[in-house]
């Protein structure tokens, strides 16, 4: 029985992966930069003062889930980020990347 629930578990990540890939498609893409002010391991989230994007989203500081729970280990409180974000999503940082000091 054990191994069945791991087997849904898998077979639901990889559709909810799936989903949000697809999600995606044939959305504008944007690019986001801001500076992370604070981060939450356990809800998937980071605080970020981002910066104005055209046709995206006014300057504000909000708090965004990550697509890749992988990516927190290598950022830090401080950090400048840039990332991919999606007309009409207004949650979710994609392909987030720290950006070297003074290369923004």
């Amino acid at each position: 029985m054990t191994r069945t629930r791991f087997i849904m578990l898998i077979a639901a990540m990889l559709c909810l992966t799936l989903a949000v890939s697809a999600q995606q498609k044939g959305k504008k893409e944007f690019t986001f930069k801001g500076k992370i002010e604070k981060m939450d391991a356990k809800a998937n989230s980071l605080v970020v003062n981002g910066e104005k994007v055209d046709g995206w989203m006014s300057a504000m500081t909000m708090t965004y889930k990550v697509d890749k729970p992988d990516v927190l280990k290598t950022l830090k409180v401080g950090d400048e980020i840039t990332a991919k974000v999606y007309e009409g999503d207004f949650m979710t940082l994609y392909d987030v990347k720290v950006v070297a000091p003074g290369k923004k």
